[in-house]
């Protein structure tokens, strides 16, 4: 589509009750960002409420309708999707703006490929919209869907706004407050918070002077209410208590801006006082006005209470016990009822694991073994998920699979003609395996003269247990019995009986590939290498799913190719690296840190090296930067390596943190040249296995990348003591 153009959904397909719409682009070094924002406006074109405003703490609006799915990776870079439930937006929404915008003084023509993609609920793409001329712009509306005698369309806009989100939400009802303001917000902010949050404010990732709260939504009073005291003693930064007060998703949008404008609804009159607040009169002053209250959700403590048992072997009695399992059989069963039941009874859990796959938001039913007739032989799927909006079903087919065992393409074929035939949506299947970009685990035909579609999505067990952790750990769930089903779910997941433990393998080709690697008799072109390469990428997909349900933060891997490269031949490129260079590269982004954590396997070596490079501060001597660096590491392992980057040059100057302690100036080159940056490196041992037992590969990757995490990286982007 060119910029100005639309057209009906309904022409170009039959399945777009709901859509899904991604938001992408790309740059040359793999850095910059931008965050997605939706408004649904009414007949007059302004937000009705707080709640029609969706951003990156507010995730799901309308009702439900329109859902944040987070980044995803893609060939070139990374995209933001977005789920529409259109059938579910409530009447009197006439249009939906789909926007970005970006922080920190950043502009949108720092990025390449711009696009945004419209695809159905089957998954089918329906339409590509590539924006351009976009310079000097902070805030970009991609798209908006709109309603038009009857029907959904959607229009390229691709408008710019030089004053950033601001500017942006300004247009559409959403009142400005000034710099005075927001600062005020921010010391409330930081009354409100105990101590350890109140730190975590300057040490850990900002947006942009938004608290992230476990709630997921901005914990900003308005100037002059009175701040809530702390939680109770020994829960830890991260618990919500039940009951409490906050303020309401609805009530507030961000108390700041990522581009550092106050953002904050207009007045449109007086509030109802929710039960046990006063209300404040209409004529009362803004900053006098009191925040609406809501009940907050609720995050488990991350230190465990004291046990009553008498010694550490009395075990603690689980609802899903895994001790019992000893057959694959068993072990697909249990997994496939314990997920299916627990997505149907915690809402938050079951809508985050199906947006994706274009299920509605409703109300969700799940069922395991059915007998479906197909044939002379009956089919029996290991579960069904069911979801009913406005008198409509959706339906998938789920197939599991657990431990090292494989999808069966004879299996997935049969389920995808029973879900065409009964007019199902979607074929689920869930396992250990890790989808990539281009090279589908199962290859099924479509016979192309059916009518209906039937989509068919890949879950993996790593993301079941990402997203699990995500609810909480970080961004809370509805009640407390809903937190500890979660809870019970993950130690299942994690049990070393369950077979959920994530990819595990890296396959038959690891072991010759090493040996030929070792013996330099591989050759470019060799099918084996192409495996590893593969499976070096689920890997690294999997601990950034890992890590990111640790931190609560997007862990996203970096792929730095050409605009529109085929994933395929991109693959088939680094096997042809492997095969001469003998390494496994891969860059993981992590929020909040100042840059791109390296991963870098030596199979001719056996040594793993994570690294990071930071920028060198613009202020002060080349002197004070290294001692501000070193102090900084005050806490890292000795035998970090640090390198100097030299503009122009590259690498300058180097050595071990245990050498440049005493004497920082020994890492400053000697002849003056402008320092733009340092390299911080850890090496240890590679496993040789290719599973994840103690020796093997994949273990060691995790550690490897928990440790220079932990070590390095939470303490570079610290300030200087």
């Amino acid at each position: 589509m060119v910029k100005g153009a639309n057209v009906g959904l309904s022409a170009l397909s039959e399945n777009v009750g709901a859509v899904v719409v991604g938001l992408g682009w790309s740059s040359a070094t793999g850095e910059g960002d931008a965050d997605v924002s939706v408004l649904l406006l009414d007949a007059d074109g302004k937000v009705r409420s707080d709640a029609d405003f969706c951003f990156y703490n507010n995730p799901v609006a309308g009702d439900g309708s329109v859902h944040l799915l987070g980044k995803t990776p893609t060939a070139d870079g990374s995209e933001d999707r977005i789920s529409f439930d259109l059938d579910a937006v409530p009447p009197e929404v006439d249009k939906v703006v789909v926007a970005a915008s970006r922080y920190g003084g950043a502009r949108f023509g720092e990025l390449d490929d711009l696009r945004l993609t419209l695809a159905d609920s089957t998954g089918d793409g329906l339409a590509r919209f590539a924006v351009h001329d976009v310079e000097e712009v902070s805030a970009l509306i991609f798209g908006e869907l709109y309603r038009r005698a009857g029907e959904w369309k959607f229009r390229a806009v691709g408008q710019g706004y030089a004053s950033g989100l601001a500017g942006l939400a300004t247009d559409y009802g959403v009142d400005i407050d000034d710099d005075a303001e927001t600062a005020d917000a921010e010391t409330a902010v930081a009354q409100a918070a105990d101590g350890e949050a109140a730190s975590a404010r300057t040490a850990g990732p900002e947006r942009a002077g938004a608290e992230r709260t476990g709630t997921g939504q901005v914990d900003a009073a308005p100037e002059g209410s009175a701040p809530e005291g702390p939680g109770p003693e020994g829960s830890g930064p991260d618990v919500e208590v039940p009951g409490g007060t906050s303020t309401a998703p609805s009530a507030r949008v961000p108390a700041q801006s990522r581009d550092g404008h106050a953002v904050d609804r207009a007045a449109t009159g007086p509030e109802p006082a929710e039960p046990g607040t006063a209300a404040a009169p209409a004529d009362a002053p803004k900053s006098a006005r009191r925040p609406r209250t809501a009940k907050k959700k609720v995050t488990l403590p991350r230190t465990a209470k004291k046990s009553l048992a008498d010694n550490d072997t009395w075990r603690t009695a689980r609802l899903f016990p895994g001790s019992a399992l000893k057959s694959d059989r068993e072990r697909e069963t249990r997994a496939t009822s314990v997920v299916l039941s627990v997505m149907a009874q915690v809402p938050e859990f079951g809508r985050r694991l199906t947006a994706a796959f274009g299920a509605p938001a409703g109300r969700m039913e799940t069922f395991t073994e059915v007998t479906l007739p197909h044939g002379e032989s009956p089919r029996r799927p290991d579960g069904v998920i069911r979801v009913e909006r406005a008198g409509k079903l959706w339906t998938a087919l789920v197939e599991t699979k657990t431990n090292g065992n494989a999808l069966k393409p004879d299996q997935v074929q049969a389920y995808m003609d029973i879900a065409a035939r009964r007019g199902y949506e979607a074929v689920i299947t869930l396992s250990n395996d890790v989808a990539l970009e281009g090279s589908p685990l199962v290859d099924v035909r479509i016979d192309r003269r059916r009518k209906h579609k039937v989509a068919l999505w890949h879950l993996s067990w790593a993301e079941v247990v990402h997203q699990a952790q995500m609810l909480i750990r970080h961004e809370g769930v509805g009640d407390a019995a809903h937190a500890w089903l979660l809870q019970e779910l993950l130690h299942y997941l994690q049990h070393e009986n369950s077979g959920c433990h994530g990819f595990q393998n890296m396959g038959a080709a690891w072991v010759p590939v090493r040996r030929g690697i070792d013996e330099e008799t591989l050759c470019q072109g060799d099918a084996r290498a192409l495996e590893v390469i593969e499976n070096w990428e689920r890997l690294v997909r999997q601990v950034c799913l890992r890590l990111g349900g640790e931190l609560g933060q997007k862990v996203l891997p970096v792929q730095r190719a050409r605009r529109g490269a085929d994933p395929g031949a991109r693959r088939t490129e680094l096997a042809d690296h492997l095969c001469e260079q003998g390494r496994l590269n891969a860059e993981i982004r992590i929020e909040g840190t100042p840059g791109v954590l390296g991963i870098t396997a030596d199979l001719r070596t056996g040594k793993l090296r994570t690294s990071i490079e930071v920028p060198a501060e613009g202020t002060g001597y080349p002197l004070a930067r290294a001692k501000r660096l070193v102090r900084r590491l005050s806490d890292a392992p000795a035998d970090l390596h640090i390198e100097t980057l030299v503009d122009g040059r590259g690498t300058g100057p180097r050595g071990t943190l245990e050498r440049l302690r005493p004497e920082p100036a020994d890492i400053l080159p000697k002849d003056g040249a402008q320092i733009t940056g340092f390299r911080l490196s850890l090496f240890k041992g590679m496993g040789a296995g290719r599973g994840s037992a103690e020796t093997g590969f994949i273990r060691s990757v995790d550690d490897a990348v928990d440790r220079f995490h932990a070590q390095v990286v939470a303490h570079v982007d610290a300030p200087a003591v």
